[in-house]
């Protein structure tokens, strides 16, 4: 008699998507899940949305498929008034009927993401999203020459960070302002919060919010 085949009981694990805004946000994240620094029991699925004015449909095509536990946004806030970052979390909250649900999910960094990464080496504050304006900081810290975005570049960048200064890193971010209107801030410590936890009761608050129960 053959007996059936065994497999390893392997657990369930939860189920995140990040829609990330563009090729820095998903090298970002992409790094951060191979240093292996966030709880096992989260599977993060990356979608690169290649720009601010395709986020909204990607996290609507993400959200109705029915496949994740969770479906955040990785974007910057860019320059003021806004207006695009704006135009994302409007689009959210219209697509979920609730006046706040884009705060629940977007983790912002402003003025861009290059703010979040830098924490990885120094205190110093970006106050443009230029890469002009932010190169020579840029080079400073990581010594990539005139820094542009492109993704060689990226990859360069990403290279440096490890999961030692991922700790300091986590430490400045503390000490930011979390308010998406202010220069300098971002809320991407809830991320390592929620990730680095093994109580994902975080998952179900954001979902009961959405679906305002």
């Amino acid at each position: 008699m053959q007996m059936p085949n065994r497999l390893p009981n392997i657990p369930n694990k939860h189920k995140i998507c990040i829609i990330c805004e563009g090729n820095e946000e998903f090298e970002y994240i992409k790094r951060l899940k191979e240093l292996k620094v966030w709880n096992e029991q989260y599977e993060i699925s990356l979608v690169n949305a290649e720009g601010n004015g395709n986020i909204s449909a990607r996290y609507q095509d993400c959200y109705q498929n029915g496949v994740y536990e969770a479906v955040l946004i990785f974007c910057d806030t860019d320059k003021k008034p806004y207006e695009q970052y704006d135009d994302i979390k409007r689009k959210i909250n219209e697509f979920h009927g609730i006046e706040n649900a884009a705060n629940e999910i977007i983790i912002f960094g402003n003025p861009c993401t290059m703010q979040i990464i830098l924490k990885h080496w120094t205190d110093e504050m970006l106050k443009s999203q230029a890469k002009q304006v932010n190169a020579p900081l840029i080079e400073k810290y990581t010594r990539v020459k005139g820094y542009k975005g492109k993704g060689n570049q990226i990859k360069e960048v990403m290279e440096q960070i490890t999961s030692e200064n991922y700790r300091v890193m986590c430490e400045r971010l503390n000490l930011l302002e979390q308010n998406d209107s202010i220069i300098g801030s971002s809320n991407f410590s809830k991320i390592i919060e929620w990730f680095e936890s093994e109580n994902c009761e975080w998952i179900v608050k954001i979902n009961e919010i959405l679906e305002n129960e």
